[in-house]
């Protein structure tokens, strides 16, 4: 039996679901480009860990930008390299393919997609949109007649899907994701306090202080940089409040995808919602005070996936085994 492929590409990072094995690979989705040579050096966590030598001829590449492809023959690079190394280049079968595509991918976008999937070989190549597998992912039964609201925050863009009978009834996608978090604290540090902090460093205060929800207790951290005025190092406290207001407006695009969707929203199906509640899904569904800021805005009970991030890739392996021929909205 022919091996079947699933990939969920993503801004930052690529997860591999492979029939039978589950998902066996989640890496970078970054190229190491070699200028010197005009050639691709390496792909995924080697092209991470390449780029963080400090080679001055390497440069960084990211072939998908807010969940489409930017650079078409670098996605096709590493889509070739990512269904090598999940299913063994000695393979002898081609494999079935299947991709996740954004909820308002154009004809141009889902052409690419699919001719990516077919120039490394694949025998046959599905779409499935993002929505679809996150909310099979996120182990809900979306087959069914009834409305279910998933929010899916990725890296670089956040899909919103009302699904039923396993189909997009509704769907909306916001070009905001966990990335403009990190950002947006990035720029806020540095013309607030004029201190210049590395993307790791905003990274991380977004993890141990970052909210988009007013905390009861306010948590604060240190915080060490290059003063943009002395050019020394320097240290800064940080609060979860003072981060809340510069996260609002990041936040407030992510609510109002959401409330783009719900007015859309079929009568018949409101039933369904207000008793299933809304499901966050995507590594963005672990910022702090989403869940409380979604249900304050919209009224409806929200609530994170077991597994977020990797609610997608997973739903992709039940779309492999379910024999459909398709999940996407007409386009």
């Amino acid at each position: 039996m022919a091996t079947a492929v699933g990939l969920d590409l993503g801004t930052s990072s690529v997860l591999v679901y492979v029939t039978g094995k589950g998902i066996v690979l989640k890496e970078p989705s970054v190229v190491a480009y070699d200028r010197s040579l005009d050639m691709i050096r390496a792909v995924g966590e080697e092209a991470y860990l390449l780029l963080s030598r400090g080679d001055a001829n390497l440069t960084a590449m990211r072939p998908l930008r807010r969940g489409i492809i930017a650079d078409y023959k670098m996605t096709e690079e590493m889509v070739r390299y990512f269904i090598s190394k999940a299913i063994g280049r000695r393979s002898v079968l081609k494999p079935k393919v299947c991709l996740c595509v954004p909820s308002d991918a154009t004809q141009v976008e889902v052409k690419a997609v699919l001719e990516a999937g077919y120039s490394v070989g694949a025998r046959d190549v599905e779409l499935v949109e993002e929505t679809v597998a996150a909310a099979f992912g996120a182990g809900i039964d979306a087959g069914k007649p009834s409305g279910s609201v998933i929010v899916d925050v990725g890296a670089g863009k956040t899909d919103v899907g009302v699904i039923s009978l396993g189909y997009p009834v509704v769907s909306h996608c916001a070009p905001i994701g966990g990335d403009d978090f990190t950002q947006t604290i990035t720029d806020y540090i540095r013309k607030k306090h004029e201190l210049m902090i590395s993307d790791n460093q905003a990274e991380e205060i977004k993890i141990q202080v970052g909210t988009i929800y007013p905390l009861v207790n306010d948590l604060v951290m240190e915080v060490t940089g290059r003063s943009a005025k002395t050019g020394m190092p320097e240290m800064i406290e940080v609060s979860s409040e003072e981060i809340r207001e510069a996260l609002t407006p990041v936040s407030d695009q992510i609510v109002e995808a959401v409330l783009t969707v719900l007015e859309q929203t079929p009568p018949e199906l409101c039933a369904d919602i207000l008793a299933r509640g809304i499901i966050l899904t995507g590594g963005g569904a672990r910022m702090r005070g989403l869940e409380p800021l979604i249900a304050a805005k919209t009224k409806i009970r929200t609530m994170t996936a077991k597994d977020p991030e990797r609610a997608p890739a997973l739903g992709i392996g039940k779309f492999l085994q379910s024999g459909r021929s398709s999940y996407l909205s007409p386009i």
